[in-house]
């Protein structure tokens, strides 16, 4: 079954005097493109949890944050009373000498300034990051679940398009036959005009045969079926099959344009109108198949 590029997961784990949240996305990318905001606490951390993503992730476009926010009554955040102080005492200085209003809600400003809240980040113990460990291994796990699901979807819409086109494909051989019974009466027509003329009937026989063959749409029709068949055969090879599907679609659409342009008639060129539109909701989907 294929995979989606397109997933999500999210996972908040209770600690003691902490909550961790861990969210992680993927979107659709040609490459494997990997941004991270992580929380000081586990900063150290960070080339450890890349790497676990990595190993577990195929292309995309892949977010990972994970946040902390305390849950204790004793937080680590505090006050740094002498900072704030030594701020006060400047503003106050400033305003004597420059003669400027000292300002209406002081704890609105100073808090505000550098250095004045100062939070004590310790390293993570064994335990701790054992419990992150195991939500951040859940989070992926969420995330390549919701893409097998999005992927399944695909895989129905793209077999569902694929025999729609094969449908077509087989509704243009009673066109087919009338296509070559009138162009036999318009040559037999026309060699019945020129009977009496003089030629070189070599030569008209090699242009006939040489119209006869540009107008032939037997091989455009064998290969359409052949690459039909193996985007079929290509979707049931697992994941990581997103590229060769999308070199298919690209042989599909070249047969089914010449077919058109080949084909000289009418409602066989209306049969291919309904193909392409067939195709391009492959094309717009399989874009995003891992």
């Amino acid at each position: 079954m294929i995979q989606s590029m397109t997933g999500f997961g999210k996972v908040i784990v209770d600690l003691p005097s902490k909550r961790v949240t861990i969210e992680i996305k993927s979107l659709n990318s040609k490459q494997l493109d990997l941004t991270s905001r992580i929380s000081p606490v586990y900063r150290e951390k960070e080339m450890q949890i890349r790497n676990e993503i990595l190993q577990s992730l195929d292309r995309g476009k892949i977010e990972i944050a994970i946040n902390m926010e305390s849950i204790d009554k004793d937080c680590s955040a505090k006050i740094n009373l002498p900072v704030l102080e030594s701020y006060y005492e400047q503003i106050q200085t400033i305003s004597e000498k420059l003669n400027i209003p000292v300002p209406d809600d002081w704890f609105q400003l100073l808090l505000r300034m550098p250095e004045v809240i100062k939070t004590e980040l310790t390293e993570p113990g064994a335990a701790e990051w054992e419990t992150v460990q195991q939500a951040l291994h859940d989070a992926i796990r969420q995330l390549i679940d919701f893409r097998l699901q999005e992927g399944a979807m695909l895989q129905k819409l793209f077999e569902q398009k694929i025999a729609n086109i094969t449908g077509l494909l087989q509704q243009v051989e009673p066109y087919e036959n009338e296509r070559i019974d009138k162009l036999r009466i318009r040559i037999m027509d026309n060699l019945k005009r020129i009977a009496e003329m003089d030629y070189d009937s070599n030569r008209f026989e090699q242009e006939m045969f040489y119209y006869i063959e540009k107008m032939d749409i037997n091989e455009e029709k064998t290969r359409l079926e052949n690459h039909l068949q193996y985007f079929a055969d290509t979707l049931n090879n697992g994941s990581g099959q997103g590229k060769k599907l999308g070199f298919i679609v690209q042989e599909i659409g070249r047969e089914i344009n010449t077919l058109g342009s080949k084909s000289n008639h009418v409602e066989i060129q209306k049969i291919v109108v309904r193909m392409k539109d067939e195709l391009e909701q492959i094309k717009e989907q399989v874009l995003n198949v891992l």
